[in-house]
């Protein structure tokens, strides 16, 4: 089913709302006084479209850096008349106290505050008019909220040093909240009295008071009668704590946990705490105890633990005090601790460091509020991804990339993540992966690139995109991967390994694409950040991969694009050829991407002339010779001179070399060459080769040109054929072989 899942395209609505919102003006709404979003006067949605506008607003700001978010988005749900909300959920910087404020008349059911750091003690005001509709809240993580700004009164100098000071609210209650239910307090701030807050609540059924250190909880007994989850992470308990959760004895679901790497804690879990759950809280189906250390053994012999296959049922339970358990659990947490690796834990769900459903579990479980636990647990699954097999990877991938969406912020996180990624997604997993599951994957790569200049992210990031398929796969970011690639080839201090990296997937993206992304890169300044990276490497007198992958990446940039040409010769790129040249006479690799470049510039007519030196020349005529990879440096050399011969004898502005001598060399070449050579060389279009074939000015190009299109023909029929057939070579074949002017053993090729 998971499969299914990723694969099924969006809905409908999911599609409208996502276009909506990229498109507002054109939509929902115009725009008043050239600033102000307005909703037009004739719209009414209801809360079903309300909340998902709003739920997919906060998803797009925070995960895709090209949406635009809008100082008065949320005045557009002000009036419930046209508008309805009911279950919202916000997060982070996105929200202020003016958009909670703007829409204070909704009769909200459900809000989720996560993390909103922005929020103070005026959203405390604004919450009290969902008072009377409320059931569901969550403040997890909202540090500020209950702070007010407080004006000190005196002397105005002092108003001007300090003109605010954060005061503690000490006087908010869930007074008035008759319909909450459950609520989340997680994280919140030392100094607020948690049991006056909710002391007015009647019924709690569900709450969370994660990080929250509370010395007495007794108060809590008062909703023994209706609540049925209790979430204590991180909160370091006592045999009192104890007592008062035993007395609670509706509680499906009990959560102990803590990160056992944060503080220390003086409490131990004994079996006689285990026993107590399992003997008064008779309907937990779900308890977690991640992270505590055991102060005994809970564990039945060794002998009678290894016997039989696995099993959930409680009366062969491993863990003794859960023998006493009615039914298996639901889900039983047991990350970072050694009951983990016991082999019958009787739960459908568990969630540990033993093997990867165990790890996969602790992920799903713990992303969302514990991104301290779950950077550990990726750590963990990236071990699996990369020793092992993944046998879950659809899920694996899936939960990955919620983590790294959920916390783009969190460095351990996008470490881990983006180097698990890496491994779930090379070659062997590709076929059990779908186009949208693989886009997903490169949004948040690239997210990853944008906000983190991180060495170990960008590295891990650039390896990532080199298991895709470039450029089919990235097409659909073209601009984006193109811009953030460059954005590290132009860092000022580099890591040698995420510049070969990133010269690489540059080459990459430029090869075999259409013009226009060709154009729209060179554009972006790809030229000249390759023609520095060249610059560097001679200063350094090294030719390596970054250098090679340089000159590969201009000789794909400048194929039939003439402005890139112009910009190779206009940044001096003629200069570092013939430096490179000198410096490296035996490089071949580099010779033939150099040559390969310059046949490019020389196939443009208003650029030739810049070509026309006596230094110029006499390198081009000097290269006929080069043996340097096969034929294709004395290959390309002919080629160049072979467009400026097509120019005719009034072109040739230089006394030395002569152009009959030239030509003679020319000549000398090309009947040096094996004509079943097989060729590392890759042609998209024939027109640059073809025009060289209908004229009498230079026999010597017409030769070259004939050579060149017999080779491919002959040794990669299968590819060159066609392509000759297309572009409309024959009959231009059967007209030269009736010129005049054309040598005999050039007709005889054509023929």
């Amino acid at each position: 089913s998971l499969k299914m899942a990723s694969d099924s395209p969006e809905s409908l609505m999911t599609l409208c709302t996502d276009y909506c919102l990229r498109n507002l003006e054109g939509t929902l709404c115009y725009l008043l006084d050239n600033e102000t979003l307005r909703l037009h006067p004739d719209i009414f949605l209801p809360s079903e479209i309300c909340d998902k506008l709003v739920n997919e607003y906060v998803e797009l700001v925070k995960t895709d850096s090209i949406f635009e978010p809008h100082e008065s988005f949320f005045t557009l749900f002000s009036d419930p008349r046209s508008t309805r909300l009911a279950r919202i959920h916000l997060r982070e910087h996105i929200v202020q106290d003016q958009d909670l404020e703007a829409i204070r008349k909704q009769d909200l059911i459900e809000l989720y505050l996560t993390n909103c750091e922005k929020l103070t003690a005026k959203s405390l005001q604004t919450l009290v008019s969902f008072s009377h509709t409320l059931i569901s809240l969550s403040l997890f993580g909202c540090c500020n909220i209950f702070y007010e700004e407080e004006n000190p009164g005196g002397c105005e100098d002092d108003c001007l040093v300090n003109p605010t000071r954060q005061v503690l609210v000490k006087d908010f209650t869930f007074e008035g909240f008759s319909r909450l239910r459950f609520l989340n307090l997680g994280r919140l701030i030392e100094g607020v009295n948690v049991e006056t807050l909710l002391r007015p609540l009647a019924s709690l059924a569900a709450l969370d008071l994660s990080g929250i250190q509370l010395n007495d909880v007794g108060f809590l007994t008062q909703w023994k009668d209706s609540l049925v989850s209790l979430v204590l992470y991180n909160m370091d308990l006592s045999e009192e704590h104890i007592q008062v959760i035993a007395q609670l004895h509706k509680l499906r679901h009990l959560d102990i946990s803590r990160d056992h790497l944060s503080s220390y804690y003086k409490f131990k879990l004994t079996r006689r705490v285990l026993n107590l759950f399992v003997e008064n809280l008779v309907n937990l189906t779900s308890l977690d105890i991640s992270g505590h250390t055991m102060l005994e053994n809970c564990t039945i012999p060794s002998m009678e633990e290894k016997m039989g296959q696995t099993s959930i049922e409680p009366a062969k339970s491993s863990i003794a005090p859960f023998r006493g358990l009615k039914r298996p659990l639901q889900f039983l947490g047991l990350f970072e601790t050694s009951l983990c690796r016991l082999t019958h834990i009787p739960a459908y769900k568990v969630s540990g460091d033993k093997n990867e459903e165990q790890v996969l579990n602790a992920i799903e479980a713990y992303t969302e509020h514990r991104p301290e636990i779950t950077s550990r647990a990726i750590n963990l699954l990236f071990d699996i991804a990369r020793i092992e097999r993944c046998s879950q990877l659809l899920r694996a991938l899936q939960l990955v990339i919620t983590a790294l969406k959920c916390h783009k912020d969190d460095k351990n996180i996008q470490v881990t993540g983006s180097a698990a990624l890496f491994y779930l997604t090379n070659s062997e997993y590709r076929m059990e992966q779908s186009v949208k599951l693989r886009r997903q994957v490169i949004q948040v790569v690239l997210n990853g690139m944008e906000s983190y200049q991180e060495v170990t992210v960008q590295r891990n990031c650039c390896l990532t995109l080199c298991n895709f398929s470039i450029p089919e796969e990235l097409e659909f970011q073209y601009r984006r991967v193109n811009e953030l690639l460059l954005n590290i080839l132009n860092q000022s201090r580099q890591d040698e390994s995420i510049q070969r990296i990133a010269v690489h997937l540059c080459n990459a993206l430029v090869c075999q694409v259409d013009n226009d992304h060709k154009e729209a890169v060179g554009k972006m300044g790809f030229v000249m950040t390759m023609l520095k990276l060249i610059q560097k490497k001679l200063a350094d007198k090294t030719c390596d991969q970054v250098m090679e992958f340089s000159w590969s990446a201009l000789w794909n940039i400048t194929d039939e694009t003439p402005d890139n040409c112009e910009m190779f010769l206009n940044y001096s790129g003629m200069k570092l050829f013939l430096e490179c040249l000198k410096e490296f006479p035996e490089k071949q690799e580099l010779h033939r991407n150099m040559l390969g470049l310059l046949g490019n510039v020389a196939e443009v007519k208003e650029l030739r002339p810049q070509l026309m030196t006596s230094q110029f020349i006499s390198v081009f005529s000097n290269l006929l010779e080069s043996k340097a990879d096969g034929i294709e440096v004395s290959y390309n050399a002919c080629g160049v001179l072979s467009h400026i011969m097509f120019d005719g004898p009034e072109a040739w502005g230089i006394c030395e070399p002569q152009r009959e001598e030239v030509v003679k060399r020319m000549w000398a070449a090309i009947q040096s060459w094996d004509i079943n050579s097989r060729r590392n060389i890759n042609y998209r279009s024939f027109e640059p080769i073809l025009r060289l074939l209908p004229q009498g000015i230079s026999p010597v190009s017409q030769h070259w040109a004939t050579w060149a299109l017999y080779n491919l023909v002959s040794v990669y029929p299968d590819k060159y054929c066609p392509l000759l057939i297309k572009e409309g070579g024959i009959p231009l074949l059967k007209d030269m072989i009736k010129m005049a002017s054309a040598r005999q053993e050039t007709k005889e090729m054509a023929r």
